[in-house]
């Protein structure tokens, strides 16, 4: 059935280019030159940077996540749950053996230049969740060293920095319809203004999009996005703003061991339906569920004259929501006297804070708890190798009611902040010196609490009493960032020369809001040097670059969730960055290559409380933190762009990353592979477009990857392919600007394989799938 949804897809969308041609105006000739560029090979910086091009955003659809479109470039891996970045707790990114996902964080990312907020599951948000795909612009990936002046307090590994598109001049309507496997739908629409005021323009976009898991497609996951944007521009003033309101509630996708991959590459054990046993509905899909709620805004002004320029902007950011799991038992809090209904079962008004006295796993039609029946063996057998007779219903006498729990962890963060760089122009002895000097400040708070709800009745649904039974903590956090840089750069001629320092300070402070009680922290950097140089060669479009950078990331406030004596123990994560490479551009051909070498200290890993061996749902800290020594790495990136014709393009890349523990606890062994970090990456990508018509295929090569630091589990490396192809055709009708029709296919060849890696398990990666994007600009 599934096979044949494809087909259909796929044939659908054919016929329809087919008949779209119709309408092609005849003039149009072979010769017109409609490639875009490949790729962008860098900027004239001392440090690897690469960014992403049209060609890479056709190779998604319209339905993928903004983080997919960096997938290609050198260093780079990405992987989700599913092919439309559907499942944030799922999302794992690479660079360099640097992680992004539920163990770690130590890449950073902004939004047109300001902080994200952290990137992780609890409580942080990633770039998908500012911007949507089709108000995207250019990816800017600066690996390593990254710009002094990047705006993150975790960008160890570098920075990714996502843009949104300025408005146009002129006025207009976008509409656009995407279809795909797996239920996928997308409706999207954004009207350009035009002038509304003199020198001033807008845009303002909406969509709404729907899928289910591709694993059973059971799944409801569904996204809302609202966003604006203004521009402003008269003389040496530019003001720009920007806002956006998302808002998911996504299904998740669980982590396997490699066995069980082997055993069934095609299920995450998660289930389907509820069964009425507890213990097996644990893992009910639609009962491991993310609800977010992101708005985000901020408001820039940049005023230029002919020897200084000063930028800055304001911002403010708010995030709510949730994330649940289903236990299978109520925890018995109160103790309600020998041989009485329990509380929790009966209900009562919540309970909060106080330790677990026991579990509820079976009661009475009274609501009193039962026992199983003495000499009784358990016989079941799923999940996580089976259980205990308390969970088994066939342990019990007849009558005996199952009881189960719908447990909720709520998050919210605010977060206000300003920055502003100053930039001054001038001479030294009839050289170029250019002064750069900025601050970043944060000031955030963050609340998370975690309630537990009786499911109404557990033989049935995984529905539940929307009023807890049991409040089991609430904590506020509040942490203020500082961040200062200056930084120096002259122009000999013969080379530019940069050097620069910047410092964080960072104030955390944790709260217990049953008992008042506060921890706080000071997690400050020392003076983080940078230096580069840049050269250009005797070989026009040919330049020699070469950074050095100390960069640092904060100790986050997720850590004050340990008990104040574990405080002493944890340190911020540093990082000596060195990038040495070549690159060279011309009209035809464009080529990088980087020699980077890292070294990283005093890594906080988070310990996840989920895993293939089963779930501790009553640990009160959502997992542990501790710092692991430190990771070595070195390697090289390479990248290549050629345009072979007007109408053809090919662009590759190879990556070669060798990242090794150093130091650290026994549970991550010196000298071992940085589990999760890949060896080698290799990408080809090809691309034409002549005339209306326009085609692709990208292949991404991933080298073996271990699943665990002790190297005991050894991921099988896999190569997946990505095929567009479309139709765009201008004032086919009368009214209409242009008319688009492209097909997308992301693993062509139905690979099956391991993607995503935490906590010594790993995500199934996505079948083929395919989309098919409809859109008219009026």
């Amino acid at each position: 059935m599934k096979t044949q949804r494809k087909l259909n897809l796929i044939t659908t969308a054919l016929l329809s280019t087919l008949a779209i041609n119709a309408y092609a105006n005849d003039d149009k000739t072979k010769d017109d030159k409609v490639i875009e560029e490949v790729t962008v090979v860098g900027q004239s910086v001392s440090f690897a940077n690469n960014a992403t091009s049209d060609e890479m955003s056709k190779q998604q659809s319209a339905m993928t996540s903004a983080l997919a479109v960096i997938d290609n470039l050198p260093g780079v891996l990405i992987n989700e749950g599913d092919t439309f970045g559907s499942d944030d707790w799922s999302t794992t990114v690479s660079i360099r053996g640097f992680q992004l996902s539920l163990d770690e964080q130590q890449i950073g990312i902004t939004v047109d230049g300001i902080a994200n907020g952290n990137s992780n599951y609890g409580g942080g948000a990633k770039a998908n969740r500012y911007i949507d795909t089709e108000n995207l612009g250019a990816v800017q990936v600066s690996q390593g060293t990254a710009d002094i002046a990047s705006r993150s307090n975790e960008a160890l590994g570098g920075t990714l920095n996502f843009t949104t598109i300025d408005p146009t001049e002129k006025q207009g309507l976008t509409l656009s319809i995407t279809s795909g496997d797996f239920e996928a739908q997308k409706y999207f629409a954004r009207y350009e203004t035009g002038e509304i005021i003199e020198n001033t323009y807008a845009w303002i976009s909406v969509s709404s999009s729907s899928n289910s898991d591709w694993i059973q497609q059971v799944a409801n996951n569904e996204r809302d996005h609202l966003a604006a944007k203004i521009k402003h521009q008269k003389g040496p003033l530019t003001v720009k703003a920007y806002a956006s309101y998302d808002d998911v509630v996504e299904a998740n996708y669980q982590r396997v061991s490699q066995e069980q991959f082997e055993a069934d590459p095609a299920w995450d054990r998660l289930t389907d339906t509820i069964t009425g046993i507890p213990h097996i509905d644990q893992v009910y899909r639609n009962g491991w569920r993310t609800h977010r709620e992101n708005i985000f805004g901020y408001i820039e002004a940049t005023y230029e004259q002919t020897n200084w320029a000063l930028t800055s902007n304001v911002y403010y950011h708010t995030n709510e929501g949730r994330g649940d799991w289903v236990p299978p038992y109520l925890v018995d809090i109160n103790n309600d006297g020998l041989n009485q209904p329990h509380s929790e079962v009966t209900g009562t008004a919540p309970y909060t804070g106080g330790s677990p006295i026991g579990r509820i796993y079976f009661v009475d039609s009274e609501g009193k708890a039962l026992k199983p029946n003495a000499k009784c063996t358990s016989s079941l057998t799923f999940p996580y190798g089976g259980a205990d007779e308390e969970y088994d219903p066939a342990c019990y006498s007849a009558g005996a009611i199952p009881v189960g729990s719908y447990r909720h962890t709520h998050y919210g963060k605010d977060r206000l902040g300003i920055n502003a760089d100053f930039t001054f122009y001038g001479k030294i002895a009839d050289m170029d010196n250019t002064i750069r000097a900025g601050f970043w400040y944060e000031d955030y708070q963050r609340e998370e609490w975690r309630d537990w709800h009786k499911r109404i009745d557990a033989r049935v649904s995984a529905n539940f009493d929307h009023t807890p039974y049991w409040i089991q903590y609430s904590r506020e956090f509040n942490v203020d960032t500082t961040m200062l840089y200056i930084e120096d750069e002259l122009d000999f001629g013969l080379a530019r020369l940069r050097v620069g320092a910047k410092k964080f300070l960072v104030e955390l402070e944790g709260v217990d809001k049953f008992s008042g009680q506060k921890v706080a922290l000071d997690s400050d950097s020392d003076a983080l040097l940078s230096a580069g140089i840049v050269a250009p060669m005797p070989i026009e479009g040919l330049e020699l670059f070469a950074g050095y950078a100390e960069n640092f990331a904060a100790i986050k406030d997720n850590v004050l969730e340990r008990e104040a004596s574990a405080l002493e123990q944890i340190e911020p994560e540093t990082a000596e960055n060195i990038d040495l490479g070549f690159r060279y551009s011309s009209t035809e051909f464009n080529a990088s290559l980087t020699y980077y070498d890292v070294t990283f200290d005093n890594r906080i890993s988070f310990i996840a409380p989920d895993s293939p061996d089963g779930i501790d749902y009553l640990i009160g800290t959502n997992g542990s933190y501790v710092n692991v020594g430190g990771i070595e790495s070195s390697g090289f990136e390479s990248s290549v762009t050629w345009y072979v014709t007007n109408s053809w393009g090919i662009y590759a890349s190879y990556t070669y990353n060798d990242s090794t523990y150093t130091g650290g606890l026994n549970d991550f062994p010196a000298g071992n592979t940085v589990f999760g970090s890949a060896e080698d990456l290799a990408v080809i990508s090809i691309d034409w477009a002549e005339g209306p018509y326009f085609a692709g295929l990208s292949t991404k090569w991933v080298g073996e990857r271990y699943m665990d630091a002790k190297n005991t589990q050894r991921v099988d490396s896999y190569m997946t392919s990505d095929f567009y192809a479309g139709v765009a055709i201008d004032s086919p009708l009368s009214g209409v600007e242009n008319m688009e029709l492209r097909l997308t296919i992301n693993n062509l060849t139905d690979e099956s394989y391991l993607g995503g890696i935490a906590g010594q398990s790993a995500w199934i990666g996505a079948p083929r799938t395919a989309a098919v994007n409809f859109k008219l600009t009026f």
